[in-house]
């Protein structure tokens, strides 16, 4: 029996991993293959499964840590499809302010698992417009050394480096980043994607579908930065039932509250890693609507949207910021009370992610 093939998206928040896993799976079934999608994140209610499964894949949540903290719970979710629809191909998106995803996730499943799967080349994906302030090639709001530490190790162990979102960039900032990234991490190679416009793809995909990460000595981490790297992240999650007694355009009410959220949270100085909600009305149809901001200074950008009213429904809100997270908790119930609808809270935390401690590291591939 064929190997399954295993490719890891990696990337830090609100570098469009789904949006591109979305786009990866779609061309994998135009090609005849079947295709398996595993999601994870530091807790449950997660925007994106609800995104890839209301476009048909197979999408299995892992929940509770990254893949490096939730190894098995991995290799159980890929089972769990094999058993399901027998996929050819397994798309993963790790959580986005994770890293060492070489030793802790690929080298391990070469060892542990290498008769199941064939591991393709690691991607990880950038914004660029962030990726030129965090490198230091341009001005504007970023995030603390430590934070910024975790983006730039998810860039050293990159295979291939995705810059994504290329629409958004004049060709001359294009190529300062190209050559700051270049000197900087030059054993990955770099690709030119636009996720969202469809642009690029199909070359990213080939290697990915013919070729072999790269293996060789792990870099090395320090792990106590990491982890307050990490910790300086908040999180929060929550699931929130809407109804009225006449419908309401959902596309509004999604725009309306991520502007407002994304107004306090540039009001208290903090700076967005990845501001995203899904709205899905509960009184028609399959129904999704889909709402973005990965900065404070960039107009939120809704990428689904509803076709009708509606006058029940279910959001999905996940925020990921560099604050504390009883501050996001605080400036989102404080957004709450504008919407032109009753709120039933289902579900509502915000922490920030613990320590790291991966199931595996191993520092050579075999």
């Amino acid at each position: 029996m064929a190997k399954a093939r295993y490719i890891m998206i990696g990337g830090f928040l609100g570098a469009g991993k789904t949006t591109a896993i979305l786009r990866l799976a779609e061309l994998l079934t135009a090609q005849g293959l079947k295709v398996g999608l595993i999601t994870n994140d530091q807790s449950v209610g997660l925007v994106d499964t609800t995104l890839l499964g209301a476009h048909g894949f197979p999408v299995e949540e892992i929940t509770g840590g990254c893949f490096c903290c939730r190894f098995n719970s991995l290799v159980t979710a890929a089972e769990r499809l094999s058993e399901e629809t027998r996929p050819d191909v397994f798309l993963a998106e790790p959580v986005g302010s994770c890293t060492d995803l070489k030793a802790t996730v690929d080298y391990p499943l070469r060892r542990l698992y290498g008769d199941n799967f064939a591991i393709a080349p690691f991607s990880v994906l950038i914004d660029p417009a962030r990726a030129l302030r965090i490198l230091g090639l341009e001005t504007g709001a970023s995030f603390s050394p430590k934070v910024v530490y975790i983006y730039e190790k998810q860039l050293e162990e990159a295979d291939v480096i995705v810059i994504n979102k290329i629409d958004t960039l004049i060709p001359e900032r294009l190529e300062r980043l190209e050559q700051a990234l270049t000197a900087r991490f030059p054993k990955a190679q770099l690709v030119r994607t636009s996720a969202r416009e469809g642009v690029g793809l199909e070359p990213w995909l080939e290697r990915l579908s013919h070729e072999q990460a790269q293996t060789g000595t792990a870099m090395e981490v320090d792990y106590d930065r990491y982890a307050d790297g990490e910790a300086l992240l908040g999180w929060l999650n929550a699931t929130l039932q809407l109804s009225a007694d006449e419908p309401f355009d959902g596309n509004v009410l999604l725009t309306s509250l991520t502007q407002d959220i994304q107004a306090r949270l540039q009001a208290a100085g903090v700076e967005i890693a990845h501001l995203k909600l899904t709205l899905t009305p509960l009184d028609y149809g399959t129904d999704l609507g889909v709402i973005n901001a990965v900065r404070n200074d960039l107009l939120p950008e809704l990428s689904h949207t509803l076709q009708e009213p509606l006058e029940l429904g279910e959001l999905i809100l996940n925020l990921r910021a560099e604050a504390p997270p009883e501050q996001l908790k605080a400036l989102v119930l404080a957004a709450l009370p504008a919407l032109p609808v009753e709120i039933e809270i289902e579900h509502l935390e915000s922490f920030q992610p613990g320590r790291p401690e991966p199931t595996h590291r191993l520092t050579e591939a075999t």
